[in-house]
């Protein structure tokens, strides 16, 4: 995870070409002409023994040369070059090099990292096409065209489409501030591209075209960040099982589920499309109308063909029209004609003159809630253009509220042009419109996820790990992988999941028969094999079972059919059960399994024996809280009728969210897990009971907190501390802070959030409190200092949070304790427990500013050994001090 020396890469004083040649068709000679032409005002070094000179350049013969040492090298030699010239630039003193050379095996590209490591030597490549950054004048790429200017940046996996795209936008005008095509990613992967891209001030939006991901972890972390400061939007290859298995060849790496990967995408608040033209879309739509309404849709139109159109792309994406309120009806018949649609699409006639469209507009601006998507039909009545320029003054006092689609082409070219320059998104058709504002809804729908703000944790049943371990240790260490219906039902019981009471008997009917007298029938009976899985598949289950005589024949009919269509299996007995008869219930499924990607995944849906066929159902990754489990239900059509319907009552969808998080912390803890299905789970308004379950478990320990593509919440960093005589418990932070972390940022005195913050602002928004509760612990830490109080409540006493570059080399910290318990020493015990976790993770440094004023800040930094200095970013400010602690040996 690191973006050390990427400034070498993508905006670098020098650069020297390596295979540089004046042969026309070549690679060194194309990447050659490019840079020489392309208006770069750094240094450029051709290297090639063969030539004096190249374009009126002198020509190097090798790097011992070259007259310093060049901050870029690009590499198009043959593949026994690479490694040695690697090798040498390091040496010299080179930080990143572009290697568009094909065809280096494993070993070389091994060796070729093992060169770079030595000296931080970064590499974009190889076999790629190269990167171009447009307003440096920088094409350092064998394209055969250039890049426009511009405030999108575009990061491929595959050559071919980096030359397709800059053919494709150069032709529409749209511009990049960078162009990068990863080809092999041996080291600059998507992880290190989104860490620099994110906060880089050139660019607005962050395009992705992606075929595979390989450190998923790495590649979570740097979405989420990159996805809170900008729109990340992305095609991802391989849909479809063709799609996948091309994906896979062409990169050499496993694509994992599809759907996994669209969980990924919500989880990380970036957006999926389909298509290279959606990208474009999309991006339009989140520069211009990022902060406009997504709830509904209201269409004005002067024909009522278009607004029939963009009511049935509606009804397709998913996008609800809004209903118009009586008000707003009245609103509009005051100045419209009486032939008006007097619905939505809101069709103000052809003949429409520009005051009416004005007036209309101005009525339909009330509902604050909705979205307007213009659309307009060019007329002889009224010039577009007049429209366009009447309209001017409302779109300035409600920017972000409409959407822009002038039909044609010539004639309504000038007031496309208007609407653009006010900074409406146009599009050229009613769907391609209906098309975007469905993107926004959806991109909205993953921002929540990102920065959503979850209820504080309510008291769930604990597990019994004690239990659970037992249960999967007898099962590995007998040799087996599949549990037992009974012992999967047992493992649920323990870890707080509601199962139905199971009997386990021998392989008779009198012994099933007695289960069943327990029990009271009706009764269901399930074979008992470690060898089958899936009892269905061979005749393994009866329900509905009334008596003592139907149960006996069940019993023979059943071991019999078991027998003839498995004979190999071990049958160890009958499970009997009671039927469970819920009124109004939904046959649900519950899972878990471990992609190859992206670790382990949750799935929920529609369950019973056609789960397969309806294959209704959405996957998340772990961990889950609340807010998280219920927009995975929410991803599914059965949760319409969970939420109830006519003289249906709604489904218990809290508890069905509990079951999630139960599922997913049992991942976390239970690292042996591998699969898990509970399907069916019976829910209806009175809650929900597992009637069957499926799990295999592994030695080779697939599932657990570690392997999860987000890190979970570091329970293990926990601890209390007696402090005046009371406990004081000292943990990270946690979503379900910002209520509280509210009520402790409004207790501090104005003068010390100035002094620690630097700004005297009391009040913070609720994205502000999202951003500082809601952190990745990958790259960012906040401690905080609580105290129990009356009620069972908790108050914040002091935080202190530190931020690690991507590198974990340098952390940059800040603390701050209630104004009414300064010098108590709770800012020294959360101060030392920073250093102490910084310490663990190996982070090299501890550095933060601090106002030359804040002499308390200032002592206690001196105190806990750190060194005061001018800030380094801006030695002649006067009014802050710079202070920096080394965290480990030798740093």
């Amino acid at each position: 995870m690191s973006i050390r020396n990427l400034d070498a890469l993508f905006a670098p004083a020098s650069v020297a070409v390596f295979g540089a040649s004046e042969r026309p068709a070549s690679v060194g000679g194309t990447v050659w002409r490019n840079l020489h032409g392309s208006g770069y005002q750094g240094r450029l070094y051709p290297v090639n023994p063969k030539h004096a000179a190249l374009d009126g350049v002198k020509t190097y013969r090798d790097v011992a040369a070259l007259p310093e040492a060049p901050e870029l090298a690009v590499i198009c030699t043959p593949t026994d070059t690479v490694v040695p010239l690697i090798t040498e630039l390091g040496a010299r003193g080179t930080r990143a090099a572009i290697v568009v050379t094909a065809g280096l095996d494993k070993a070389q590209k091994q060796a070729m990292l093992d060169a770079a490591k030595v000296h931080t030597l970064r590499i974009l490549g190889p076999n790629c096409i190269g990167m171009l950054v447009p307003h440096l004048g920088l094409n350092a790429s064998f394209a055969h065209i250039g890049a426009l200017p511009g405030e999108l940046a575009f990061v491929s996996q595959s050559g071919a489409l980096v030359t397709a795209m800059l053919d494709w936008a150069g032709s529409r005008g749209i511009g990049f501030s960078h162009f990068v095509s990863l080809g092999e990613h041996a080291d600059v992967d998507f992880g290190d591209m989104l860490d620099f891209l994110g906060s880089d001030p050139a660019t607005r939006a962050i395009l992705l075209y992606i075929e595979s991901i390989e450190e998923s972890r790495k590649f979570m972390s740097a979405a989420r960040a990159a996805a809170r400061n900008k729109p990340v939007i992305v095609v991802k290859a391989g849909r479809s099982a063709a799609g996948q298995q091309a994906a896979a060849s062409h990169t050499g790496a496993l694509a994992g589920s599809d759907a996994t990967f669209d969980a990924a995408i919500a989880r990380a608040g970036m957006l999926r499309v389909d298509t290279l033209h959606d990208l474009f879309l999309a991006a339009e739509t989140l520069a211009r109308f990022r902060d406009g309404p997504s709830g509904d849709l209201i269409v004005l139109t002067n024909g009522g063909g278009a607004g029939v159109m963009a009511a049935d792309a509606a009804a397709a994406e998913g996008v609800p029209l809004a209903v118009l309120g009586d008000a707003l009806l009245a609103r509009l018949d005051a100045v419209l004609p009486a032939n008006w649609s007097h619905a939505n699409p809101v069709d103000i006639i052809g003949d429409a003159p520009a005051q009416r469209y004005v007036q209309a507009l101005d009525a339909l601006s009330k509902n604050r809630d909705s979205a307007v998507l213009f659309i307009h039909a060019p007329t002889a009545i009224v010039p577009s253009t007049e429209i366009a320029q009447a309209l001017l003054p409302q779109l300035s006092q409600t920017p972000g509220r409409v959407l822009g689609c002038w039909l044609g082409d010539g004639a309504v070219a000038q007031a496309r042009q208007t609407f653009r320059e006010a900074g409406v998104p146009d599009f050229n058709t009613p769907e391609e419109a209906v098309r975007a504002f469905s993107f926004l809804r959806t991109y909205r729908q993953h921002q929540e996820e990102l920065l959503q703000t979850p209820p504080a944790r309510s008291a769930a049943v604990p597990m019994d790990l004690p239990r659970i371990r037992a249960i999967v240790e007898e099962v590995i260490t007998s040799g087996r992988e599949l549990l037992t219906e009974p012992e999967a039902k047992a493992l649920l019981d323990a870890a707080g999941l509601p199962v139905v009471p199971t009997r386990v008997v021998g392989p008779t009917a009198a012994e099933a028969q007695t289960a069943a007298d327990a029990l009271g029938y009706p009764v269901a009976l399930k074979i008992l094999s470690h060898a089958i899985s899936h009892k269905s598949d061979v005749g393994g289950v009866r329900l509905n079972i009334g008596n003592a005589a139907e149960l006996g024949e069940a019993c023979k009919a059943m071991l019999a059919r078991v027998q003839e269509l498995r004979p190999d299996a071990d049958v160890q007995g009958f499970t009997v059960q009671p039927m469970v008869r819920k009124k109004h219930a939904h046959e649900l499924i519950v899972g878990a399994s471990v992609d190859p990607v992206f670790g382990p995944v949750i799935l929920f849906g529609a369950g019973g024996v056609a789960v397969e066929v309806l294959a209704d159902r959405a996957l998340a990754l772990p961990p889950l809280n609340t807010p998280l489990a219920l927009a995975l239900i929410g991803r599914t059509r059965i949760a319409r009728l969970l939420r109830g319907y006519r003289d249906e009552p709604a489904a218990d969808i809290d508890g069905l969210a509990q079951v999630l998080v139960a599922v997913s912390q049992l991942l976390a803890d239970v690292p042996e897990i591998a699969e898990l299905d509970i399907n069916p789970l019976l829910a209806n308004q009175e809650g929900a009971v597992a009637l069957d379950a499926r799990v295999r478990v592994s030695a080779g320990r697939p599932a657990g907190a570690a392997h999860f593509a987000i890190q979970p919440y570091p329970q293990e960093l926990v601890e209390t501390w007696d402090w005046q005589g009371q406990p004081v418990t000292l943990r990270p932070i946690r979503p379900e802070d910002e209520v509280q972390h509210r009520a402790f940022l409004e207790r501090l005195d104005p003068e010390d959030i100035r002094l620690r913050v630097f700004y005297s602002r009391r009040s913070i928004e609720h994205s502000e409190l999202a951003r500082l509760t809601q952190i990745d612990y990958a790259r960012e830490m906040a401690f905080l200092a609580t105290r129990h109080i009356a009620g069972n409540g908790e108050e914040t006493l002091g935080t202190v949070r530190a931020t690690v570059d991507p590198d974990n080399h340098t952390a940059e910290f800040g603390v701050i304790v209630r104004s009414d318990l300064k010098g108590s020493g709770l800012g020294h015990r959360l101060m030392d427990k920073m250093i102490q976790h910084l310490r663990a993770r190996g982070t090299q440094r501890l550095v933060g500013t601090v106002l030359r004023i804040n002499s308390g800040m200032l002592e206690l930094a001196a105190s806990l050994g750190f060194q005061e200095s001018v800030n380094p970013d801006d030695p002649d400010d006067h009014n802050t001090r710079f202070v920096s602690l080394n965290l480990q040996p030798g740093a």
